[in-house]
């Protein structure tokens, strides 16, 4: 098998490794070594909310989406994946879907005075 630098090392390490390239501004470097992480680890929603997030802010929509909704059909109370999902879906232009997650968000965080 031939590994690369994004997916060599234990799952620790690529987990730090992704969260230094996300820390330094390189969110598809970050991507390219948690897309193998949450591969390996579907159940965690830590290594999916920050591969959410490396595709959010490398404008990678689509993807973003897809683990999003992931992480609200598997946890539907994680009000930070519904925030993120209701800024992926505005950046997107899909104002009226926007809006119910986070709406949603803001109850589930307790911000009441936004709704």
């Amino acid at each position: 098998m031939d590994t690369t630098y994004y997916d060599h090392g234990t799952t620790a390490e690529r987990w730090e490794r992704a969260r230094m390239f996300f820390d330094a501004k390189e969110y598809a470097a970050s991507a390219r070594v948690l897309d193998s992480l949450v591969e390996e680890v579907p159940q965690e929603t830590g290594p999916r909310l920050l591969l959410a997030r490396a595709y959010y802010h490398s404008a990678q929509l689509s993807r973003a989406e897809a683990e999003l909704r992931v992480l609200v059909e598997n946890d539907p109370v994680e009000h930070y994946a519904r925030l993120m999902l209701g800024r992926t879906l505005q950046r997107q232009g899909r104002d009226d879907e926007a809006g119910t997650h986070l709406r949603l968000a803001s109850a589930l965080a307790g911000d009441f005075d936004s709704l």
